[in-house]
């Protein structure tokens, strides 16, 4: 049996190694149009910022030794321009020597992945704006703010990629600024998480422009000029476009390979395309969102890796394997705060008609009472019925990590809130505490299900008429320091003995500093005739996170 394989990164590699674990007979080729294969491409903008010192660590494998463990022929700097499903074929060109030649296949797995998405703007072109996509752009942007004496840099570009390489450069000593067309970073989370990130970054001296686009780029004497869409000007040194990427499907789709609806390479459970002989994996596949239940592109190392692995598996054995789809898992540092995520946020269920609840609550990263506890704030989406875990997303220092890990493997197996509420978690003081935040949420969204909490957002405070009251229950010291509002200020521990200053028939509305006051609030409330109370999820910090975020729009 004989393979081919087109890219040789992430899928294309990991599928290479496991079809020689499975078939130590079999002829494997793998053609790499790059320099290099199997390079740790998340690792890149740490290597420019000079976290990672040493180059050849961001190299899993060469060709050689890739080579000589596996038995692979491994053909870097080879683009495949052509796929002749009728021969069986590809056509190939040695970019080196400029030689072409065809090669057959029994079989053949596409990995192309995807490239980076770089519009038509005027003077784009121009010296000193790089995309990061391979070494080899790492390499050019290293040298050239090393060479150049970079002082100022522009980042187009407020996602995954776009804020690390923020980090990176302002880790160098530059002055940093970036640019995003969004009305906040990172657009797979939802705003207030979002927001909370972005006031760390402010707090860091980068400079935020939301809701700008680019217009266009121009040379100077000085440097680099970058024209926004409402008329400012940027002076930069080097200027980074991380604006995203899009699917190189242009193989498939020349060879007459089904492409799907959200143009990626369809492909079926087994990770088979629409030729029978031809399978794909990676950046440039579509499949069906397990929780959306409508097509999507995943650009994630880690389902790419797995995707690997399965098909090996499944063009070896026969259809033995299925692949499930990806909840787009996904974590980045951005200076001293950890952003994670998995599912789908509460505004693309919105978008997709899913009912839904949003619990948001704020815990320590582990006890208190030990040294170094820090706060994160986690925010869970969840079904109204039956509590199915929909989407979580995480912003901290410390910990955020294990509890996103945790989260993503309940939405990953269709779990319930009621699973999280009895999560058993390893507990010592420098760990966690003896109820892990993991918990804690789940007790606040277990609390909105079984209706002993309504709540309400942060952005609904619209919906409080002069009819209404707002009740704040921090403490009087707090109360003067910031309040919402004309809140009353009745302190929690207080309540009790003053519930009669709540005049009864009213909707409160009732908010503290995160959440847990309000709660014991309402709850004393509710169980005393006052049966038409809210409380504000995330509490007066959020709030305040959010529209002064807002504010600055």
């Amino acid at each position: 049996m004989k393979y081919i394989i087109i890219g040789a990164v992430a899928g294309g590699a990991s599928a290479a190694a496991r079809l020689r674990r499975n078939d130590e007979h079999a002829e494997i080729v793998i053609f790499e149009k790059g320099e290099y294969i199997s390079y740790a491409n998340c690792g890149l903008p740490y290597y420019i910022g000079n976290v990672i010192t040493n180059r050849n660590a961001l190299f899993v494998q060469t060709a050689a030794s890739f080579n000589k463990r596996f038995n692979i022929d491994v053909r870097t700097l080879t683009e495949v321009t052509a796929i002749n499903r009728t021969t069986k074929t590809v056509a190939a060109l040695n970019q080196t020597s400029s030689e072409q030649y065809e090669e057959s296949y029994d079989k053949l797995i596409l990995s192309p992945g995807a490239e980076p998405v770089r519009p038509p703007l005027p003077g784009i072109s121009s010296k000193g704006i790089f995309t990061l996509r391979n070494v080899a752009d790492t390499d050019y942007i290293k040298a050239y703010v090393q060479q150049e004496l970079v002082k100022k840099a522009v980042v187009i570009g407020a996602g995954f990629i776009g804020l690390e390489m923020a980090e990176n450069l302002h880790s160098l000593g530059l002055d940093v600024s970036i640019i995003e067309m969004a009305d906040q970073v990172l657009t797979p989370v939802d705003f207030p998480i979002a927001a909370i990130l972005q006031q760390h970054i402010r707090s860091k001296g980068v400079h935020l422009h939301l809701s700008t686009a680019v217009s266009g780029f121009e040379q100077t004497e000085s440097g680099l000029q970058v024209l926004l869409s409402n008329n400012n000007v940027l002076e930069a040194d080097v200027v980074i476009l991380s604006i995203g990427v899009k699917p190189d499907t242009r193989l498939a789709a020349n060879a007459g390979l089904k492409i799907g609806d959200a143009r990626g390479i369809q492909v079926n459970e087994y990770l088979q395309t629409s030729d029978p002989d031809i399978y794909a994996v990676g950046d440039a596949i579509e499949f069906t969102n397990p929780i959306t239940l409508k097509p999507m592109i995943t650009y994630l190392a880690g389902p790419a890796n797995k995707q690997g692995r399965i098909c090996a598996d499944n063009l070896v054995f026969g259809h033995t394997k299925t692949y499930k789809g990806s909840i787009n898992t996904a974590i980045v540092k951005v200076f001293d705060m950890t952003v994670a995520t998995a599912g789908t946020a509460s505004k693309y269920l919105q978008a997709a008609s899913i009912k839904h609840h949003i619990s948001t609550i704020t815990s320590g990263s582990h006890a208190g009472y030990y040294p170094g506890s820090k706060q994160m704030t986690i925010q869970i989406a969840f079904t109204p019925d039956d509590g199915r875990v929909l989407s979580t997303q995480i912003v901290g220092y410390d910990g955020v990590d294990k509890r996103l890990d945790i989260l993503a493997s309940v939405i990953k197996h269709n779990g319930t809130i009621d699973e999280l509420t009895e999560f058993e978690h390893a507990y010592a003081p420098p760990f966690s505490s003896a109820k892990d935040p993991v918990n804690m949420a789940a007790f606040a969204a277990e609390n909105i299900l079984n209706k002993k909490s309504v709540v309400f957002q942060w952005n609904e405070l619209d919906k409080i008429t002069a009819d209404d009251l707002l009740l704040d229950v921090r403490t009087q010291k707090e109360y003067e320091a910031g309040k919402i509002m004309d809140a009353i200020n009745i302190p929690v521990d207080e309540l009790r003995e003053r519930i009669a200053e709540i005049p009864s028939g009213k909707t409160v509305y009732i908010y503290c500093l995160g959440g847990l006051r309000g709660y014991l609030a309402q709850r004393i409330l509710m169980q005393n005739g006052y049966t038409d109370t809210l409380n504000l999820s995330g509490g007066y910090q959020l709030w305040n996170t959010c529209t002064r975020e807002m504010s600055l729009r």
